[in-house]
């Protein structure tokens, strides 16, 4: 069963979104695995204190992109392969950088001055 136990809510970003983003970045770090059986959407709207109808969405858009398998009445599973993992690795990482060039340029930063800052905290 995929735990949400680490799962913390944020100001500003939709919840449903944020479910979205929490079983992504377990599925790229490899703590979500394929056949792993999610918790019911009753269940897991108890525990994170939220709408049914939000985790309902998350589920949702989570098996129109191919992420689960769910049948009413019935337990939802992740279905994962290596080229869905690899994907979602690579969506995760443009979607991260371009955010962080954003604000970096927000901030009056330069390519170089940000190429300087990458190569001295690169460890």
């Amino acid at each position: 069963m995929i735990s949400f136990e680490n799962f913390e809510l944020e100001n500003g970003i939709p919840i449903y979104l944020q479910i979205l983003l929490y079983i992504k970045r377990g599925i790229v770090s490899g703590v979500i695995k394929d056949n792993d059986e999610l918790p019911s959407r009753r269940v897991l709207s108890a525990l994170l204190g939220v709408n049914p109808n939000t985790v309902q969405k998350a589920y949702r858009m989570l098996e129109e992109e191919g992420f689960i398998q769910s049948r009413l009445g019935s337990k939802s599973y992740m279905v994962l392969n290596e080229e869905k993992i690899e994907a979602t690795r690579r969506q995760l990482i443009e979607e991260e950088a371009r955010s962080i060039v954003e604000r970096f340029k927000g901030m009056g930063l330069t390519k170089e001055e940000v190429n300087s800052l990458i190569e001295k905290y690169w460890l």
